[in-house]
């Protein structure tokens, strides 16, 4: 088995070697952000998915919502919302979270469209996500299979700074104070509509920079203190 080389822009290199042409190949092709950038210079991609399950083998992307951020600022004419085709049968339980009917669904662009585009407004960029786990795991899975290799990004997961956060200060904390939107209430920002792909995207992205803020105290930092 080949070598797993260690940072993003080093897998970024070797997958760019393998890959065929295509929307990965595309994508593989502009270089990661330099780890030693102020972060207030960087280009990020806030990204959440609403999805049937929590496991990427077996469950669907019902849909895609992102918004870039450049610098310390968020550009919501960038803001994109994308309903995904599915023709299975969306599980009752995800249905009342997410409110995406069968219907919708079924109305939906194909996955390999929507991530294509999603893909080309990614390139060059930093992935925030909230518990970035999922969306870094359900993106990956499903590049694999429509493009032939996984998804390589540096990722920026504002639930684990929340959680740096609370335990640099030794400050007992609950699960639910993790969440998204409890996280953006201790800092004061609007509440967003919950379990709306485009919704939570916004509300990750307003997070990271009031995150950010506080934690630079107005200096600048360099990006990699918060790669995950």
């Amino acid at each position: 088995m080949a070598p797993w080389p260690f940072t993003p822009e080093l897998r970024r290199r070797w997958l760019l070697r393998k890959a065929q042409p295509g929307p990965l190949r595309d994508y593989l092709s502009v270089p990661c952000a330099a780890p030693r950038l102020d972060y207030r210079r960087a280009t990020y991609l806030a990204v959440d998915l609403e999805t049937t399950g929590l496991d990427p083998k077996r469950d669907d992307i019902l849909s895609i919502g992102y918004v870039i951020l450049r610098g310390n600022s968020v550009d919501l004419a960038s803001a994109r919302h994308r309903l995904v085709h599915t023709a299975r049968a969306i599980p009752e339980a995800s249905a009342v979270i997410h409110q995406i009917t069968d219907d919708q669904a079924a109305r939906g662009e194909p996955l390999e469209a929507v991530l294509a585009d999603f893909l080309a407004d990614l390139a060059g960029k930093v992935m925030i996500a909230h518990h970035a786990r999922v969306e870094q795991g359900f993106l990956s899975t499903a590049c694999k299979r429509l493009f032939g290799h996984g998804l390589v990004v540096p990722i920026i997961d504002t639930q684990a700074i929340a959680r740096r956060s609370f335990e640099r200060r030794h400050q007992a904390y609950k699960g639910s104070d993790l969440r998204l939107h409890n996280l953006g209430e201790r800092y004061n920002l609007p509440r967003n509509k919950a379990h709306n792909a485009l919704s939570d995207a916004l509300a990750a992205a307003e997070l990271f920079l009031a995150q950010a803020a506080y934690a630079d105290g107005g200096k600048g930092a360099p990006l990699r203190d918060f790669l995950q």
